[in-house]
């Protein structure tokens, strides 16, 4: 990476981050409650099966794609959320989802995951930004209300491993180093998976510069459970959210019959 480019990241991250201590004071100024959010696991969106190396796993077989989390409260920026459905993907692999509401904060992707004694510490914000850019530049958000396809399918999946590769690999000198095949870290760190669409993952990461569009994403965070990356929603997403929340649950309503 040159000087100019870490020039010019050094300040884009000097600007977000005045940006999320602004949004944190006003949401402090309004409530004197912390930034919470109160969500459970409840379904997925498009999404796939893959086998994964990394957060201690070896060859483990998960989902991958859309996490949809259903909201039922929340303080301070956690507000910014409506009650109901959050498309969001996993960014931590060493706990389980619940399906029953848990409390969890809300704080800015570079301050993510939890716990942190498996990476050693958070993400960074260097990371956070490449995935900000990830989001904005490949992110579907028909991934999160169908009816799913399967090419949106390995889609998301592939994003997901996208995801997983930049927080659980050292940062490479440049992109093209990124290859969700190959688990490319020394020692217990690292990320690689299959049955995916890998080449996809790494045509994606290899396009990023670190200076393109950014998401604006936060994340939610436990010790306890799995943390996942969100992002600030607009009202257009909103109304999307709300169909298709409602076709989510009826198939929770079937498959419960069901049993």
């Amino acid at each position: 990476m040159n000087r100019s480019r870490e020039l010019k990241m050094t300040i884009w991250s000097h600007k977000r981050n005045l940006l999320v201590g602004l949004m944190v004071f006003s949401a402090l100024a309004a409530t004197t409650s912390a930034n919470t959010v109160e969500i459970a696991h409840v379904g997925y969106g498009s999404s796939s099966y893959l086998n994964i190396w990394g957060g201690c796993h070896s060859g483990l077989q998960v989902v991958g794609g859309v996490y949809m989390l259903e909201k039922t409260g929340g303080t301070g920026i956690g507000e910014m959320w409506p009650d109901g459905l959050i498309p969001s993907f996993c960014a931590e692999l060493t706990q389980e989802t619940s399906d029953e509401p848990q409390l969890y904060s809300v704080v800015p992707p570079e301050s993510a995951p939890v716990p942190i004694a498996f990476l050693g510490g958070f993400m960074g914000p260097v990371k956070a930004d490449f995935i900000r850019e990830l989001w904005a530049r490949y992110y579907d958000p028909a991934w999160a209300v169908g009816p799913e396809t399967i090419e949106e399918k390995q889609r998301a999946e592939a994003f997901h491993a996208a995801i997983w590769e930049i927080i659980y690999e050292s940062l490479p000198a440049t992109p093209l180093g990124w290859d969700v095949k190959v688990d490319g870290t020394p020692g217990p760190l690292g990320f690689a998976c299959i049955n995916a669409d890998r080449d996809l993952a790494n045509e994606w990461l290899h396009s990023l510069t670190g200076e393109g569009p950014m998401a604006d994403l936060m994340a939610f965070i436990s010790c306890g459970y799995q943390d996942f990356i969100v992002e600030i929603p607009e009202p257009a997403t909103i109304g999307l959210l709300v169909l298709g929340g409602m076709s989510l649950l009826a198939r929770r309503r079937t498959i419960k019959r069901r049993a």
